[in-house]
């Protein structure tokens, strides 16, 4: 710009030089004069550097709740959790699940220690509380799940019985129920009353009877696993009038990106409140007190009774239209022993209750078994399933057989490939919607291949692997965003439900790690200004 203020290149030549740079070098231009500025958030600009730098194909919309190719760069570039802030070591042994609570201010870790263990997320995640499941005859400790209102959690693991015999148990921990100061009291594990515990939430001493009904039996071909029991609540999408349209993008920041409906917004819950008042305000309000109430006998029967009908999901809200469409997922096979298919079982409302028929009495005498309303061959091996926040979608990571492949013997089921897919599958249609790029790869053999847990938040997919990293997709782009490093095979990796910056991985290195977004690092670090006194205030009023 010469001395006048006349620019001395037309905005068009400046476009084109700012399309020789790379994004950081765009936005460090801009800051040179006014014209440079203004072409430098030009959005025919940053829609070229969006799909240069992502690598996303041309046909690939933008998503429609952007505003611009310029805050859609940023989003992705600026809110993925990929900066390490914490490694926990509390673990002895491999660390296999973790699960948040739904106030996300707490989140429980499995391990093959055979340790539950508690942990407080505050700006310096801590331990609260650690379970040895190892008395109750216990070899290790595998899921976790708290119930609505986080005051019980549930744990299931592999009990060890006589004649080195062993069968799946569940214990049920009460956090905070016995009168421990940020403690947990164990209710349980099983039908069985560890001395010394909090009374067991039933009203029978037998250890043969349930504390809540059997629901359904499964046939089980071929010794195919049974496993990954998730209940998905698709209640919402039954009516014509709850089909998901693009909304007002400024309606709401805690947007679906793949359904972008206001529906969803609400199902999804609130915006983060650091969105919108900051994340250190937010999280000053996580330290005001946390005590539980304490707990009736009767109120302990009941949160137990609705835990343990939960399943491995995060319950959305119930939905106006009432519970026609409560599905139980889970995998099986009927070819052959390794997981290949997954089963689709709807629920009533009525059978969602402790009272009512036992199992069989809605069956006929013919009917041993309950048929499946569904089911998905994914013509592969699967290794990980998770449910997007409003339940509608199933992403599913597989492992592919050859094409033609048959399966001529039930113990010998086709090699599976290395290269791992992401298959998205959409609940209310049961068709496959979508199939992510391959972006990691394994290496076990079929008889040894095993469940690597994923999780998926409004925005984006995370998956552990076994080349030593946890992966970050966008919903939308099926593109790889981040790689979290570990020494060893990563297990499970779980977003924050109410911060999804936040991203916690566990490994078969014995840590787990928690990650941070860019944005919310440079908030975290940032310096916090002072309050004023009342007497500063007044002072500089005389003067």
């Amino acid at each position: 710009m010469d001395e006048g203020g006349t620019p001395l290149l037309p905005d068009s030549l400046v476009y084109q030089i700012f399309l020789s740079l790379g994004p950081a070098d765009v936005l460090a231009a801009g800051l040179v004069c006014r014209q440079w500025q203004a072409v430098s958030r030009d959005e025919f600009l940053w829609r070229e550097q969006f799909y240069r730098y992502y690598q996303v194909a041309r046909d690939v919309p933008r998503h429609p709740a952007a505003m611009s190719w310029y805050e859609e760069f940023q989003r992705l570039y600026d809110t993925v959790p990929c900066v390490e802030v914490q490694t926990l070591r509390e673990h002895t042994d491999q660390v296999l699940h973790l699960s948040f609570s739904h106030s996300g201010y707490q989140f429980a870790s499995c391990s093959k220690d055979c340790t539950v263990k508690i942990w407080s997320n505050d700006l310096t995640i801590s331990l609260l509380h650690s379970a040895d499941m190892r008395p109750y005859n216990w070899s290790y400790t595998q899921f976790s799940q708290f119930n609505k209102d986080d005051s019980l959690l549930l744990a299931s693991g592999v009990f060890l019985g006589p004649h080195n015999s062993s069968s799946g148990e569940i214990a049920v921990i009460s956090l905070g129920a016995c009168g421990a100061r940020g403690g947990a009291a164990l209710l349980g594990p099983g039908a069985r009353r560890p001395p010394g515990t909090c009374p067991r939430p039933q009203d029978v001493e037998s250890e043969n009877v349930n504390v809540v009904k059997r629901l359904f039996k499964i046939q089980n071909l071929n010794a195919s696993t049974v496993r990954t029991v998730m209940v998905a609540d698709c209640s919402r999408f039954d009516s014509p009038d709850l089909l998901l349209e693009a909304g007002d993008p400024a309606t709401s920041p805690c947007r679906i990106f793949d359904l972008g409906s206001d529906n969803e917004e609400v199902v999804a819950g609130p915006a983060p409140a650091h969105a919108k008042e900051g994340l250190r305000h937010f999280l000053d309000r996580v330290l005001e007190g946390r005590a539980q109430p304490q707990l009736s006998e009767r109120m302990l029967e009941t949160k137990v009774a609705e835990l343990l009908a939960q399943g491995h999901t995060k319950p959305p809200e119930r939905s106006a239209t009432g519970a026609k469409s409560k599905y139980l997922i889970f995998t099986t096979g009927c070819l052959t022993y390794s997981p290949h298919q997954i089963g689709i079982k709807q629920i009533l409302p009525h059978q969602m209750t402790t009272a009512g028929p036992v199992l069989g009495e809605g069956r006929g005498s013919d009917a041993f078994f309950d048929a499946l309303d569904h089911v998905i061959d994914i013509h592969g091996h699967i290794i990980g399933m998770g449910l997007s926040p409003d339940n509608r979608y199933l992403y599913v990571n597989s492992r592919a057989w050859p094409n033609g492949a048959v399966v001529a013997d039930p113990m010998q089921p086709p090699p599976i490939a290395e290269e791992i897919d992401l298959l998205v599958f959409d609940l209310k249609t049961m068709r496959e919607v979508r199939r992510a790029l391959r972006a990691h790869r394994a290496y076990t053999p079929n008889d040894e291949c095993f469940f690597i847990f994923l999780d998926v938040s409004r925005d984006f997919v995370a998956s552990g692997a076994e080349d030593r990293h946890g992966y970050i997709w966008d919903r939308h782009y099926n593109i790889c965003l981040a790689r979290l490093r570990h020494e060893d095979v990563v297990n499970s990796v779980v977003f924050s439900p109410q911060e999804q910056e936040l991203l916690l991985t566990a490994s078969d290195d014995a840590t787990i790690k928690a990650w941070r977004s860019p944005r919310t690092m440079r908030v975290l670090q940032a310096p916090r200004p002072r309050p004023r006194t009342f007497f500063s205030w007044l002072a500089s009023q005389r003067r």
